[in-house]
Parts: structure tokens; C-alpha cells; sequence
């Protein structure tokens, strides 16, 4: 079983495992091992429970615990049930709520692409949602996907490949250090993004933008 105890509360983003596509392993086992605090959303506790792996709390409403793996679940030690009924929001929403709740600053997001495209996209337009109140990141094998604040700046190798996608819009978007600059640009969907830029050399990439909201997607592949 994995364990996740090594870090102190609060120390590292917690971490919330939805029910879309598996990511790699040594993903999983990262991000597990670092987390001081697990929630797996709904159907994702059986994935969790077959891989025999902690978590801390269950949430949802439970309309998939048919078949529930009780002798494991069991054998993990307390797992706290969060009955969670609200049917206007999504298991994602609860569960970031609920971590908000209970003060967390940040969490990172698994399982939450992949599978069905509704359920990727509102993922990723929900972060923008909860931005004022904790700190979020969607990853998966081959991105990091988080909300983008008015004013940016992160070092980066040179060729990284960057995504600048609008939730809705966003606009007076300037750039430094993109192989593609934005020069007072604006983005909007579904009429233009800024996928697939990349960066020009090594370095601080910096981004600023006055309106609208942006998604950073940082691509690994």
C-alpha cells in the first residue's frame, strides 16, 4: 500500500483523484506519496482500492459504491465518508469545496482528463471557479493545466511547448520570451487560442494580460 504520512498537514498540495483516465504509475505514486491528504471522487475509489492504495477521504454520493471492495477498505484504517448530494455541481466542485473547507491551500488534480471530453472540459473550466480560494493544478501524463493569474513570470528550457487557452476570453494579453509573441492579443473561444507556443530560449517566460481569464498548459510530450 501506498502511505502518504511522511509529509506534514498543510506542507504540500493535498491531493483530489477524480474517475477519468489512468495516468502512469510512477505519476500516481508521486504525486500520492507527497500529498498529505488523499480525496478520491466517487467512482474512483474502486480504481484506488484495486491498486490497494491510502486515501483519506471518499467523496460523492455514492451511487457507485455498489460492488465496494469493504475488506480493503477496511484494512486502510479510517477513511472519512463525505456524503455529498448536491446534483448542481459536480464531484470535482464538491470536492474542492470540500477541501477548502477544511483549509487546504492548494491541491493537485489526477484522473481528471481523458475519457468523456464534457467532464475533461468543465474540469478545466472549474479552476477558474475556486482561483481566490486555493491553489489548483489538473496534471496527467502529458500536461499541467492551472489557472493563470493577470501577471506571470516562470523560468523555463527553451522549446518548452506552452498553451494559452481563454476560459470565455481573455484579452490585452502581452508576452516576453514566447517562439510566438502576444502583443496586446486577444484570445477567445471558440475563434482563436494560443496553442501550441513554445519557448524561445532558456529562461524567465512573462505574461501579462488586463481582462478575461487564461489557462496555462504547460505540455510535456
Amino acid at each position: 500500500m501506498s502511505s502518504h504520512h511522511i509529509v506534514r498537514d498543510n506542507q504540500e498540495p493535498a491531493l483530489i483523484i477524480a474517475n477519468g483516465a489512468d495516468c502512469s504509475d510512477a505519476l500516481l505514486q508521486q504525486l500520492m506519496e507527497w500529498s498529505p491528504y488523499v480525496l478520491a471522487l466517487d467512482g474512483a475509489v474502486h480504481r484506488l482500492l484495486a491498486r490497494k492504495l491510502r486515501f483519506d477521504a471518499w467523496l460523492g454520493d455514492f451511487d457507485s459504491s455498489e460492488g465496494l471492495d469493504v475488506e480493503t477498505m477496511a484494512s486502510m484504517g479510517p477513511v472519512e465518508r463525505v456524503h455529498a448530494l448536491d446534483q448542481d455541481k459536480t464531484d470535482l466542485q464538491k470536492g474542492i469545496e470540500f477541501l477548502i473547507a477544511k483549509g487546504h491551500a492548494a491541491a493537485n488534480i489526477l484522473w481528471a482528463t481523458g475519457r468523456r471530453a464534457d467532464h475533461t472540459f468543465n474540469n478545466m473550466a472549474t479552476l477558474w471557479r475556486y482561483h481566490d480560494q486555493i491553489t489548483l493544478s489538473i496534471l496527467d501524463d502529458h500536461s499541467r493545466v492551472y489557472p493563470m493569474g493577470r501577471q506571470f513570470k516562470k523560468w523555463y528550457p527553451a522549446a518548452t511547448q506552452l498553451s494559452l487557452i481563454p476560459v470565455g476570453y481573455a484579452g490585452g494579453i502581452f508576452s516576453k520570451n514566447l517562439a510566438y509573441p502576444l502583443n496586446n492579443h486577444r484570445l477567445e473561444l471558440p475563434f482563436s487560442t494560443g496553442s501550441s507556443n513554445a519557448v524561445a530560449e532558456d529562461g524567465f517566460v512573462e505574461i501579462t494580460y488586463a481582462e478575461g481569464h487564461l489557462l496555462m498548459m504547460e505540455c510535456f510530450d
